[in-house]
């Protein structure tokens, strides 16, 4: 009975927790869909949600179109739908808020429906760092080191920039973290369930046709279940690969139906000058220094708790083997598969976009170093927190489209400059515009939603009503998850 009453306990700090951070994010959100990536995703949402469809005319006719032509000449974007049908709830509401929300004029309608398309990677992102917590509580670590390590992650490694904007990768974090959680979220002692297992495939799949490359995950996730369950673990793992496989397979035949082939994915040839994107021409040592060392992709400086979670995954393994080895093995295959990729930097985009589905699966680590570390530990947490933050308020306060699209992101051949500083040149661009005295125009200046939608003619008792619903909201919640974790340490 008392396990019970602490297992529901943690579930409350797990809710409470990501409305908190859902609302904390939809403060703190861009607003703004402008990238070929996302907008790309916005109208295959677009065109689920009003035509049953996921091509995308829209994107043609727009001059943002990137993709292929499927054999019955429609545009289709290169990736799955997974995505695309997950935010299309998103896409409804924002048609419906559009429409009842008294001070959006007609040139806004396009951009307030962005803002809260927008938003799901808000809800994504929260649900991926309350992800952390709910997975190292109820694997046994204590409530304040995993809520600890949750905010850690949630507020100071990429995942806190990128649930500003509508790119895929919170997403994928999110799947990938309730997979682990499905299969290792148990004590050391309890097997895993076959119902467990075909949840853990049944995201494992969703991950595919979010974006195809998250079949790299899946081989990790069969490893760690026969390390963690040795010889009776070999149900649980053909049961994972099985309802993974049907989701795999149903990708295949999609690409059949659309492109006439099993493994054309629908990626155009080239893109920006004529560059190949999708092949594997970058040099290995190229991109492991790119991901590794750069000023503008290293994954430990834009993920600053990764260097204290590291270690960690060597205490996660005494305490749960086969989730050490997705912690520590997951972010080095996809290090290695990107750092080939010719577009490994990920694009327009702040940081190693790429990586960001697992960076909370490597910030695991944190968990057992904060419960079994000392005060040294804790006050390097402490450091390293407040250093990853501040990264991240770089990125997030002005527009990395903005400082990039000068040429200083790209070279004329279209390569990712090494020397691209982000750190330096967008906190120039923040003491710029905090000390200009013209406002800035739209699309440029400071990146948050309330700001964005005021220079598009968003009037402003509007806004300020909703920046005063999403504050109220935080605050009720972050008081909902204080009372919870009290609750939490009483049971």
């Amino acid at each position: 009975m008392g396990e019970e009453r602490i297992r529901s306990t943690e579930v409350r700090v797990f809710i409470f927790l990501f409305l908190f951070l859902n609302f904390l994010y939809l403060v703190t959100s861009s607003g703004r869909v402008r990238t070929m990536d996302e907008v790309i995703v916005d109208y295959q949402a677009e065109s689920l949600v009003t035509r049953g469809s996921t091509a995308v005319p829209q994107a043609v006719a727009a001059g943002m179109y990137y993709g292929k032509l499927d054999r019955t000449g429609s545009p289709q974007a290169p990736y799955g739908a997974g995505q695309a049908v997950l935010v299309a709830p998103w896409h409804l509401l924002g048609r419906l808020a559009r429409m009842v929300t008294p001070g959006i004029p007609a040139q806004a309608q396009d951009i307030a429906l962005d803002a809260v398309v927008t938003g799901s990677s808000a809800t994504f992102a929260a649900l991926a760092g309350a992800m952390v917590f709910l997975l190292l509580a109820q694997m046994g670590t204590n409530a304040g080191a995993a809520l600890t390590a949750s905010l850690l992650v949630a507020l100071s490694t990429p995942l806190f920039a990128y649930s500003s904007w509508f790119f895929s990768e919170p997403l994928a974090a999110a799947i990938l973290l309730a997979a682990a959680w499905a299969l290792f979220g148990i004590t050391a002692e309890t097997p895993i369930s076959l119902p467990r297992a075909s949840l853990a495939g049944l995201l494992l799949g969703l991950a595919l046709w979010v974006r195809p490359a998250h079949a790299l995950a899946l081989p990790v996730f069969l490893l760690a279940i026969l390390v963690r369950e040795r010889g009776r673990g070999i149900r649980a793992a053909a049961a994972v690969a099985a309802v993974a496989g049907v989701f795999g397979a149903a990708y295949l035949l999609r690409n059949q139906a659309l492109f006439g082939s099993f493994f054309d994915f629908g990626y155009p040839a080239a893109a920006e000058g004529g560059k190949r994107l999708n092949s594997f021409e970058t040099p290995l040592s190229t991109g492991l220094a790119g991901f590794l060392f750069s000023p503008g992709k290293s994954l430990f400086l834009f993920a600053l708790p990764l260097l204290l979670a590291m270690p960690g995954v060597v205490r996660l393994a005494r305490r749960n083997r086969g989730l050490a080895v997705i912690a520590g093995l997951t972010p080095v295959v996809y290090v290695l598969f990107y750092a080939r990729y010719t577009q490994w930097e990920g694009g327009y985009c702040y940081g190693p976009r790429y990586l960001l589905p697992v960076i909370p699966l490597l910030a695991l680590g944190l968990g057992p170093m904060l419960e079994e570390g000392g005060g040294s530990v804790r006050r390097l947490a402490v450091f390293l927190g407040a250093a990853g933050f501040l990264v991240q308020v770089i990125g997030m306060s002005t527009s990395f489209l903005e400082d990039q699209a000068g040429g200083a992101y790209y070279d004329e051949h279209w390569n990712y400059r090494m020397s691209y500083d982000p750190l330096v040149s967008q906190s120039l661009r923040l003491l710029h515009y905090l000390s200009s005295g013209t406002p800035a125009p739209i699309g440029r200046g400071f990146d948050r939603w309330f700001v964005f939608l005021s220079k598009a003619g968003v009037a402003r008792g509007t806004i300020v009503a909703g920046l005063l619903f999403e504050i109220c909201c935080a605050v009720f919640f972050a008081l909902r998850l204080r009372s919870a974790l009290r609750a939490l340490g009483r049971t």
